[in-house]
C-alpha cells in the first residue's frame, strides 16, 4: 500500500499550494491513499466545513488533526460523520481518534495522537492509547500521525511501536526533519513531515508578529503569512519499505 501524507496545511497559503501541486504529485507517485493534516487549515486554527469538503473533493481519504482540532467550533457540527481523525487521547471528545479505510480488500488503520510534553498534560497517555487501539482493532496496515512538540517523545514512541505498526510520522513543529528511515524492526519513521503554507513566515505566522513576541514578550494576535509558499509531505510504500520526503515551493 502506498500513502501520500501532506504535512500541516496552514491557512490559505497552505490550501493554495496544496491545490497547485496535489494533482501532479498524485500523477507522479500514484498513491493508493491520500492523507493530510488539517488542524491549521482555517487561518491557522482548526478546520471548517467548506475546507473539509474541498479537501475531500480533491481526493483526500482522511484528515488528521492536532492540538488546534477544536480551534474552529464549526467542526462540532460535522465531525461525527466526517473522515476526520482527531487525536485519540482526548477523553470523551466528539469524533473518532482512529479510522479504518478499506482499499483493495486490505484494511488500513489510521491513528492520530497528541504528545503531552510541552503541550497538554491533561490528556491520556499516547503510548497506552495506541496500545488500546491496537488491542481492539485488526488491520493489514497501520499508520500513525504523532502530533507532538518534543522530538524525544516522537522518537520514543517510534521505538515503542517499532514492528507493531507500519509507519509513524510526526507533525506539529512545522519543520521537516532529515531523519526519514526504517526503524530496526521495520517501521517507517519520520520525526516531522513539516508544514504546507507560507515559506517565509515563522511556522506559518507573519514573522514580524513572532519576532515582536520574542523581543517584547507580547504582540498582536497571530496572522497568516503571505508570499512564497511551501509544501512538505512524505511518501510511504508500506510493502516495499520506502519512505521519501517531499519539499516543493511556489511563488
Amino acid at each position: 500500500m502506498k500513502i501520500l501524507f501532506i504535512g500541516d496545511i496552514y491557512g490559505n497559503p497552505g490550501l493554495q499550494i496544496y491545490n497547485e501541486k496535489i494533482q501532479s504529485l498524485k500523477h507522479e507517485l500514484n498513491p493508493d491513499i491520500l492523507i493530510v493534516n488539517g488542524e491549521n487549515a482555517h487561518h491557522g486554527r482548526g478546520i471548517n466545513l467548506k475546507i473539509y469538503k474541498e479537501l475531500m473533493k480533491s481526493g483526500v481519504h482522511a484528515i488528521t488533526m492536532g492540538n488546534w482540532v477544536w480551534g474552529n467550533s464549526e467542526l462540532n457540527t460535522f465531525i461525527e460523520e466526517s473522515n476526520i481523525v482527531r487525536p485519540a487521547n482526548f477523553v470523551d471528545a466528539p469524533g473518532k481518534g482512529y479510522k479504518i479505510i478499506n482499499f483493495n480488500q486490505k484494511r488500513l488503520l489510521i491513528i492520530n495522537v497528541l504528545g503531552r510534553v510541552f503541550m497538554n498534560p491533561n490528556i491520556e497517555n499516547p503510548f497506552t492509547i495506541i496500545d488500546s487501539i491496537l488491542n481492539k482493532e485488526k488491520a493489514d496496515y497501520i499508520f500513525v500521525d504523532v502530533h507532538a512538540e518534543a522530538t524525544s517523545e516522537k522518537v520514543a514512541l517510534g521505538h515503542y511501536l517499532d514492528g507493531r505498526v507500519h509507519a509513524i510520522v510526526g507533525t506539529h513543529t512545522h519543520i521537516q526533519t532529515n531523519d526519514a528511515r526504517i526503524l530496526p524492526k521495520g517501521t517507517l519513521y519520520l520525526t516531522d513531515v513539516g508544514m504546507t503554507g507560507a515559506l517565509n513566515g515563522v511556522i506559518g505566522v507573519k514573522k514580524d508578529i513572532v519576532i515582536d513576541r520574542f523581543l517584547k514578550g507580547f504582540a498582536r494576535p497571530n496572522e497568516t503569512e503571505v508570499g512564497d509558499k511551501q509544501l512538505n509531505a512524505v511518501f510511504l510504500d508500506l510493502d516495499k519499505k520506502i519512505i521519501k520526503t517531499i519539499h516543493l515551493e511556489s511563488k
